[in-house]
């Protein structure tokens, strides 16, 4: 009788914690969240896609077209760029809070209160998620506008919003990583605007790898930006028939590069918030 009551109690106990963990964990990322409505941070979510789609397409829609590209439309061609671009600014945010959390004392502020050390982490990625599916959304949006269109069938077209949202996740969990580690918003901001701009710049997501010089082919085609775009545009179709067929040879590769950064990422997130504790 003594054993069974024990194990209720204990049952008890965990049922709390779980409930008390689930609620703190709400109550932070309500407290991430708010802010970024009342401050017009959304609105920028919102806005930074327009801004690569416009950026992108404007200047190199009649050049790139003239070079040809294979597809229907550059619009068809590009628009994984757009998608990725937007994944990425959602990720510098995402650094730029972790960091500030970090130096402004308030990680150490929760770890003194008697809450998991993982729950201010997961509510900081549950607001990155929030500004990555606002942000994507726009991005969708924007590409339609100039020309872009599903042509690969229903499971295709949610395989591609799926893929992005998988990369935006991974790139937010990789910033989160490297903002923590840094405690330092201006040294990670600077640390993470470059490396996507450069990697999409050399990457398949705006030309092919054959228009690239020679001695940069291998990277370019090979490098995870390029590989993302190679999947998202292979499940986004073509009307003429002209984008590569989804196989598991196509779509290994990208896949392997988000696990692998997640991991990673996943790694030195609880490292870095359990040896606090």
């Amino acid at each position: 009788m003594t054993a069974v009551a024990g194990a209720s109690n204990g049952w008890l106990t965990d049922a709390r914690a779980t409930q008390s963990t689930l609620a703190q964990w709400w109550v932070l990322t309500v407290r991430l969240i708010v802010p970024s409505v009342q401050t017009g941070e959304i609105v920028t979510a919102i806005l930074a896609p327009i801004t690569f789609t416009a950026s992108f397409y404007i200047p190199l829609n009649r050049v790139m077209t003239f070079a040809g590209l294979g597809f229907s439309s550059y619009a068809q061609f590009m628009a994984p760029i757009v998608i990725l671009q937007a994944a990425a600014f959602t990720a510098v945010s995402a650094a730029f809070r972790a960091a500030t959390d970090a130096v402004s004392g308030l990680d150490r502020r929760f770890d003194s209160m008697p809450m998991h050390p993982l729950v201010p982490a997961a509510a900081r990625m549950s607001s990155n998620v929030f500004r990555l599916l606002i942000g994507l959304a726009s991005a969708v949006a924007s590409i339609y506008v100039i020309g872009f269109r599903f042509d690969g069938g229903t499971a295709h077209t949610l395989g591609f919003l799926a893929l992005g949202l998988l990369i935006g996740i991974a790139f937010c969990l990789g910033a989160d990583a490297i903002g923590t580690f840094t405690r330092s918003p201006e040294a990670t901001t600077q640390m993470l605007v470059l490396p996507p701009l450069i990697l999409g710049m050399l990457s398949t997501g705006l030309a092919p790898a054959h228009q690239f010089p020679h001695w940069v082919q291998l990277f370019v085609r090979n490098q995870p930006v390029s590989q993302f775009a190679e999947g998202m545009r292979a499940l986004g179709g073509d009307s003429l028939g002209k984008s590569a067929p989804v196989t598991w040879s196509l779509m290994t590769p990208p896949l392997l590069w988000i696990a692998a950064i997640v991991a990673v990422s996943c790694f030195f997130i609880a490292r870095q918030n359990l040896k606090r504790s």
